[in-house]
């Protein structure tokens, strides 16, 4: 690996069912993370590994989840990662959604802001918790 620059958590929900969010718009982005790493000192190639998780409570019908990660604060910005889970209508208990994601050779300014997003195809979802998104930044 390479050198560590900078590290950042944003913890919106530290146990289980801890929140009731429900995402009331079909296929429309809910932000429920957002970190920004410090530049400073970063030379050779930057890299930024993410993680996080998010849990929900999905209703009686097969959902499609999707989390996307930009980089910026907004949906439009360049999009990192992206990916939709379906589930199955017989789960009943919440259910965890683990990802990670990395950034490779950002364009360097004096702060990298990541912002996660969560959107679901079908009302009745709700974000419970927990919920963390977290990253660090390399470089060589």
């Amino acid at each position: 690996m390479g050198t560590f620059i900078d590290g950042r958590t944003s913890q919106n929900a530290s146990t289980a069912n801890s929140i009731a969010i429900p995402i009331t718009l079909l296929n429309t982005p809910q932000l429920f993370g957002q970190i920004g790493l410090n530049t400073q000192g970063t030379t050779g190639t930057p890299r930024v590994l993410l993680k996080g998780t998010i849990s929900l409570q999905l209703p009686l019908a097969l959902a499609g989840i999707t989390i996307t990660i930009v980089r910026g604060t907004l949906i439009t910005d360049p999009v990192v990662y992206s990916a939709t889970s379906t589930f199955n209508l017989s789960l009943l208990a919440p259910q965890v959604i683990a990802f990670s994601a990395d950034d490779f050779n950002p364009p360097i300014s004096p702060q990298l802001v990541y912002t996660a997003f969560v959107s679901s195809n079908l009302l009745g979802t709700i974000r419970v918790g927990p919920e963390s998104f977290d990253g660090i930044l390399v470089s060589d």
